[in-house]
């Protein structure tokens, strides 16, 4: 990732334990459920998540279909997730961390992305860039926070 990154980071309180927070989030038959942009997982993902593995998946940004590639490059058990994420053009390290917050669980979400987005003719500036972070780290969070309450 180059210099120049631009950082967004959302808490928010889940009423279910951790166990099933992560099981919401490294279960790929869940994740698909959950998360309203991803379409399909494109081949199995055994073990996930694990450092070093390539998941791929369909799914949209907006309304244009692309490949989400997702590289886990830490992975602690019920307290942290970090991966490098490509959608299309959109590339981010994304981390996903919990804790224990008066018997919730408290998730984290948060995203580096690079200041601009080089595109055809010209470039997704920063404003935009934080824009479409901001609306990421938003959506995922209470997508997750929805499914899990729902189904505990």
């Amino acid at each position: 990732m180059g210099a120049a990154v631009i950082t967004t980071a959302l808490a928010i309180p889940i009423g279910s334990p951790r166990a099933r927070v992560w099981r919401a989030l490294v279960d790929p038959a869940e994740v698909i459920r959950w998360d309203e942009s991803l379409l399909a997982l494109m081949e199995p993902a055994e073990g996930y998540p694990q450092v070093g593995q390539h998941v791929k998946w369909r799914c949209n940004v907006g309304t244009v279909p692309v490949v989400c590639h997702d590289r886990p490059l830490e992975v602690v058990t019920q307290e942290r997730l970090r991966s490098k994420v490509r959608m299309g053009l959109f590339r981010f390290e994304r981390t996903w961390s919990m804790a224990t917050d008066e018997g919730r669980t408290r998730l984290g979400l948060s995203i580096a992305a690079e200041n601009q987005i080089a595109v055809v003719g010209g470039s997704v500036d920063r404003f935009d860039v934080r824009r479409m972070a901001a609306e990421y780290v938003d959506t995922k969070l209470r997508a997750l926070q929805k499914w899990c309450e729902a189904n505990s």
